[in-house]
């Protein structure tokens, strides 16, 4: 058997750790060959041991200095040519895109160009590029494989379907930790609250981006370019239970739905072995064992975020880059106690206010965008 060759873009995080575990679940598949981190180099340097790949890079330079002086024969890169570099590793088959924020673009963007397939946990790539990057894929002839649970139960429900059959794709949302709370009690919420999600164990970007919703609204966007279907024909729907985990209708009214067990191995284990499926020792989903399924609008005047992320992906050209940056800056602010929870939206929809769009933007221009709507809410 061929094996076959993964790098790891952001290892260290939720999906990268559960990435290599999968890979180490499915035996002898697999040969990691590249893994990348910002700055963990404890946990990278054990992955580095257990999974002996052939190059490693730390975005942070002094970190990366640190583990070379723990691997005196190891090829450790810094900086974002170091990612870059691995990104493009030429014995690579397939690159999983799992760091966070908008740092994972451009090594997304190298690796397609240098047509490796991609796996792709990052939403802000195609967030905050869409159009760049999924045109250039098409010139690549490289497929980009969700690992999101969402997209990847849109792309397994769509397949061998014709866009034109769709009539609207519904993504489901858990609502997160605050669902029942009341307007004036969001307003006290604290980032130890808000870190606890009844239901997926992720990063605390992501997390927090699941309870202002904010993380459904970037899945919008991010569906959009994806899947090629307008932004108003994708709909979010409140699923508390996470069982189905997007549906899309088609234009005679039927529904095709994704059921699983909220366990993000399983659509991280899909992008790996796609178009095989393979055995998992992973929990079954019971039927019999479901009390309820219970599916309700969005409530966009307790969680505008969700709103703001339609609007800005209407408006389209630079607005997603900015909505994306204004929200990391907002999102680390609130988890180091700076700003409130109600906050977070408020910020966001003063920097777009003040951003002036440009529609077909180049690369370029859209990382000037990001640049500027950081600095623009630090001065909110």
């Amino acid at each position: 058997m061929i094996k076959k060759k993964v790098v790891v873009l952001g290892s260290t995080g939720s999906v990268g750790i559960n990435t290599l575990r999968v890979i180490e679940s499915l035996g002898d598949r697999f040969q990691v060959i590249g893994l990348t981190a910002r700055k963990n180099i404890n946990l990278l340097e054990k992955q580095t041991r257990k999974f002996h790949p052939k190059i490693v890079a730390l975005a942070d330079k002094k970190s990366a200095r640190e583990l070379r002086g723990r691997f005196k024969s190891m090829m450790i890169m810094s900086g974002q040519e170091g990612v870059i570099e691995v990104a493009r590793l030429k014995e690579a088959d397939l690159v999983v895109s799992a760091i966070v924020g908008a740092s994972g673009l451009i090594p997304t963007l190298e690796a397609i160009k240098a047509r490796k397939g991609i796996a792709l946990a990052n939403k802000e790539t195609l967030v905050i590029a869409g159009e760049i990057i999924m045109a250039e894929a098409h010139k690549r002839g490289v497929e980009i494989l969700p690992v999101d649970s969402e997209h990847s139960a849109i792309f397994q429900c769509l397949k061998r379907e014709e866009k034109k059959k769709v009539s609207h794709i519904i993504l489901t949302a858990s609502g997160g930790p605050f669902l029942k709370f009341s307007f004036s009690r969001l307003k006290s919420v604290t980032p130890k609250e808000a870190l606890k999600h009844p239901t997926w164990e992720m990063g605390k970007k992501v997390t927090i981006d699941s309870a202002t919703l904010m993380n459904k609204g970037l899945e919008v966007i991010e569906a959009h370019y994806l899947f090629g279907i307008d932004i108003d024909r994708i709909a979010v729907v409140i699923h508390p239970q996470a069982i189905v985990h997007s549906l899309v209708e088609f234009v005679d009214g039927s529904i095709l739905a994704h059921l699983g067990t909220p366990d993000m191995r399983l659509p991280i284990q899909y992008a790996l072995t796609y178009p095989e499926r393979l055995p998992t020792s992973l929990k079954r989903l019971d039927l019999t064992k479901i009390k309820e399924l219970t599916f309700q609008k969005p409530d966009t005047k307790k969680f505008p975020c969700l709103k703001l992320a339609y609007e800005a992906a209407r408006i389209g050209g630079t607005a997603p880059a900015v909505l994306s940056a204004s929200n990391e800056i907002a999102v680390s602010l609130f988890l180091k106690k700076k700003i409130g929870f109600m906050e977070i939206p408020q910020m966001i929809k003063k920097v777009l206010n003040k951003h002036k769009p440009i529609k077909s933007p180049t690369l370029n221009e859209i990382l000037k965008a990001d640049v500027w709507a950081r600095e623009e809410a630090l001065r909110c």
